[in-house]
C-alpha cells in the first residue's frame, strides 16, 4: 500500500507518516521503484500511533507502546503505568487550562468593551506576567 492510501487508512497526514518514518517509529518497505510499501503490519503500528497521539502521548511514549504492542511477553501492568502517567499529565494540563480560562474570564470581565479606549484586558497583558499553578520554572 502506497503512503497515500496508507494516511487514509489510518487518519494520518502523509507528513505525519513521513515524520514517523524518519524518526524511526514505523519502517515502511521499498517497493521496487523506491516507493513506500506500507504492509498491514504498519498500518496497525500507524493506527496505534494516530490513537496514542489523540490520547496525548508522547513520541517517547508512543516508541515504547509500539515496543510493547510487539512484545507477546509484555506485562499489561507496564503498559498500565504508561498510560496512568500519561493520566496524571492530562489532568494537570485541564487544571493549567482551567486557570487559563479563570484569568481570561477575569479580563474579559473587568473590560468595558465600549467605545474608550482603557482596556482592562491590554492593562492585564502588559502587567505582570502570572505563570498561574503548575508552572515549573
Amino acid at each position: 500500500m502506497n503512503i497515500g492510501h496508507a494516511a487514509k487508512e489510518t487518519g494520518l497526514s502523509v507528513k505525519t507518516i513521513r515524520y514517523y518514518e524518519d524518526i524511526g517509529l514505523v519502517a515502511a518497505n521499498r517497493a521496487q521503484n523506491g516507493y513506500r510499501d506500507f504492509g498491514s503490519r504498519q498500518i496497525t503500528q500507524l493506527r496505534l500511533l494516530a490513537q496514542a497521539r489523540h490520547l496525548g502521548f508522547g513520541l517517547e511514549e508512543c516508541r515504547q507502546l509500539l515496543d510493547m504492542n510487539a512484545d507477546p511477553q509484555r506485562a499489561s501492568r507496564d503498559v498500565q503505568a504508561l498510560a496512568l502517567r500519561n493520566l496524571d499529565a492530562v489532568r494537570s494540563k485541564i487544571r493549567q487550562l482551567s486557570a487559563l480560562e479563570q484569568q481570561l474570564e477575569t479580563l474579559i470581565d473587568k473590560c468595558h468593551g465600549n467605545d474608550d479606549p482603557d482596556c482592562a484586558i491590554l492593562d492585564g497583558l502588559n502587567g505582570p506576567i502570572d505563570l498561574g499553578p503548575d508552572t515549573a520554572e
